[in-house]
């Protein structure tokens, strides 16, 4: 970096000389500060306080049902929330079934399981748009945790149980007890019940604590990548249904492989009807499924085609015998009605606790990303909070009636939007399709085939495998972001899907702190006919003053990037104030000694060959026009205790070397931590005054560092 010899003019008239005084502004004096004892008293009076108004807001805000329910349009909404919801019962009759396979439980669990959600996010919901029941990445994690749970307990693995779950234990129940019997089945509900309700309750307690912001710390890459990499596990997992083979699904990390690796030890054990059922319906389901989603325009509604297989599917299988005289697996027994309320197993809380966290903060993101963006896109708002108390209470109590967890599901919530819901009362609507099923229809898909089930689970997952096709365009737009996302998908599939989503969160903060860590300082210039500076290195025809560098450092300034800030902003500067002053001191040293006239006449010559060498080297005529540098915090957003000393050092250094520092556009919370940090120095100093200016443009800043070299004070900064 050059610059110029020292030079200015002074205004030419008044009304220039008016417009180069620095803008002045008054700080609004802030309350004085409150005792501990005063500030606890206020709180709780304002939040611990009930008045009629307030009490009928809180109750109107807890129950968002109370406010669109007595506003209902009956004409205008009705037909469309009617259909939306028979159209979504229709479908999660079907997917209810198949995702309870996916969580290693009953297919009447499945059915409890929307059942319930359904109700209660009509009741508890903000939103108008989402669909919440069972969501195939939770199913997942849900499935993990029981089949870990059932091996632990001493449970017959899979492959050598019959289809009746006839094997029986001892085992604890919901009322912690012990010595009842419990078949597998019974057992694998209350690890999924017990799971269900601590995941509750952590979205509960974060809903009390106000923690609904932490959804915007789970990216939309990381929650995509996540979502990605469980579809790959889900897929895996199937394949044991679509070829009919009884292998236990293996635990711990790396599942993918050993799936793979049972499957392949077990091809010559395939079940030929379980493969030959497969093939046809996933013949007939992936044509049909795209159909419905290239002519989704001009269809009115879906057609559910899930459903027609079903029925196809169970009536071949009954009068197939496909059961009896191939062994193909069916569903089985699916009672009709209600089980009687049941506690959650206190004594499986603690081996379940950690992975229902995890399970709790997924369900919670995906209800709460996918909220915001139906409300975004028909202008509405949603309450993060409230969405953790819906979802919350959507596994509590449904967990007392053997359901496993829930959250928001996009395709369903597509449906929905796309067959003219308006309200909740969709979910009311879809509730009563499936409460038909509960009471009546339940026992009529004993002979439905698990492959038939496993066929929709992987037809559904197409809309996640499909993201594959995306990194391209997505690696060109952001490759940070791409990074994120194949890393949190290729951990969650290949290592660990809990692992997974901790590794993206982990990976997303690094790169967070690697984007401030990396920020450079930039030179800026002035543009000729206007008072704004941009980067030199950006933008051409700007210009420089004589004497005068102004640099802009585009990132907080904290304890992680403060020494990057001082490398890149002596770089930029081209002058070290740490080895300049190492050279001065060299160079006094060797004069001293010639004065002193200790060394001989040849030392005396080399002496005067390097300190011609090291002068020509650092180009001193260059950096002794060098009078003043001004910082623009514009972007600093923050500072922390290390950030202030290394403006303290910043400016300490290089007014050692004749060189003023000034910093300009500062906003108010860095002018607050600069005064508490000591920045400023004792006004009784000698340039106490004077170094406690900062300026509000860098015009100003720029005007004033000039003036102080100006034989009258003034100068111009037109060049």
């Amino acid at each position: 970096m050059t610059h110029g010899n020292d030079c200015c003019t002074t205004a030419e008239d008044g009304a220039e000389s008016d417009q180069q005084q620095p803008l002045i502004l008054e700080r609004v004096e802030k309350e004085a500060g409150k005792s501990c004892k005063t500030v606890v008293l206020q709180r709780l009076k304002k939040h611990c306080s009930c008045t009629p108004k307030k009490a009928k807001s809180k109750i109107l805000g807890f129950f968002p049902i109370l406010k669109w329910l007595p506003r209902y349009q009956l004409r205008d909404w009705l037909l469309g929330d009617v259909m939306s919801g028979l159209i979504v019962g229709i479908l999660l009759v079907p997917q209810s079934i198949a995702y309870s396979l996916l969580a290693s439980q009953d297919p009447i669990y499945g059915l409890y399981t929307s059942f319930f959600s359904s109700i209660i996010y009509a009741v508890l919901g903000s939103s108008r748009h989402i669909s919440v029941g069972i969501f195939g990445v939770l199913c997942l994690l849900v499935g993990q945790v029981v089949d870990r749970e059932l091996a632990l307990a001493g449970y017959l693995t899979e492959s050598s149980i019959s289809s009746n779950n006839s094997a029986v234990l001892l085992a604890v129940q919901g009322n912690g007890s012990v010595g009842v019997q419990c078949d597998r089945s019974c057992y694998a509900i209350t690890v999924g019940a017990t799971v269900t309700f601590t995941a509750g309750v952590y979205q509960v307690l974060m809903g009390i604590f106000q923690v609904g912001f932490v959804s915007v710390y789970l990216s939309d890459s990381l929650l995509s990548g996540f979502a990605t990499g469980a579809s790959l596990t889900i897929l895996t997992s199937q394949f044991k249904y679509l070829l009919g083979l009884k292998i236990p699904r293996p635990q711990g990390w790396f599942t993918l492989f050993k799936t793979w690796y049972s499957i392949l030890t077990n091809l010559g054990n395939t079940n030929i009807c379980d493969l030959v059922t497969s093939l046809v319906c996933l013949l007939i389901l992936i044509p049909a499924k795209e159909l419905n989603d290239r002519f989704k325009a001009k269809l009115k509604a879906p057609i559910p085609f899930e459903l027609f297989v079903v029925i196809i599917a169970t009536l071949a299988s009954h009068f197939g015998h496909f059961n009896t005289d191939y062994g193909s697996g069916v569903a089985g027994d699916i009672p009709t009605g209600f089980l009687p309320p049941q506690l959650p197993s206190w004594s499986l809380i603690p081996n379940v606790a950690v992975d229902a966290f995890s399970i709790a903060i997924v369900g919670f993101a995906i209800t709460v990303s996918l909220s915001e963006m139906f409300a975004k896109k028909h202008g509405y708002k949603v309450d993060a909070n409230q969405e953790m108390y819906a979802i919350g209470f959507c596994n509590i109590l449904p967990s007392f009636f053997r359901c496993f967890t829930t959250s928001a599901a996009l395709t369903k919530t597509l449906v929905k939007e796309s067959t003219g819901m308006q309200t909740q009362m969709s979910g009311l609507v879809s509730a009563l399709v499936l409460l038909l099923v509960l009471l009546v229809i339940a026992p009529l898909f004993y002979s439905l085939q698990k492959c038939v089930l496993a066929v929709i689970i992987v037809v559904n997952l197409r809309g996640a495998l499909r993201k594959f096709t995306d990194i391209p365009r997505m690696w060109r737009i952001n490759h940070v972001d791409t990074s994120i996302w194949l890393v949190t998908m290729l951990t969650s599939s290949l290592v660990n899907t809990e692992l997974g989503l901790l590794v993206g969160v982990l990976v997303s903060a690094f790169c967070v702190l690697g984007r401030t860590q990396q920020v450079q300082v930039l030179e800026l210039g002035r543009a000729t006919t206007r008072e704004h500076y941009e980067d030199l290195s950006s933008y051409r025809g700007l210009q420089t003053h004589p004497g005068v560098a102004v640099f802009r450092y585009e990132a907080p300034l904290y304890y992680a990037n403060q020494s990057m800030f001082k490398k890149s902003l002596y770089k930029c500067v081209g002058l070290d104030p740490v080895k300049e002053k190492t050279r001065r001191l060299k160079i006094k040293k060797k004069k001293s000694k010639q004065q002193e006239g200790v060394a001989d006449a040849t030392n005396m010559k080399s002496e005067k060959e390097d300190e011609a060498t090291a002068t020509v080297t650092l180009m001193p005529d260059e950096k002794s026009s060098l009078r003043s540098i001004v910082i623009d915090c514009s972007a600093v957003l923050f500072l922390d205790t290390a950030g202030v000393n290394a403006l303290k050092e910043v400016r300490k250094d290089y007014g050692e070397l004749g060189v003023k520092v000034v910093l300009a556009q500062c906003n108010t919370s860095v002018l607050d931590t600069l005064e508490r940090g000591g920045y400023y120095p004792d006004k009784k100093g000698s340039d106490g005054g004077e170094s406690r200016i900062v300026f509000f443009t860098i015009a100003d800043a720029v005007r004033y560092v000039q003036s102080l070299s100006a034989p009258n004070g003034d100068c111009d900064t037109k060049h």
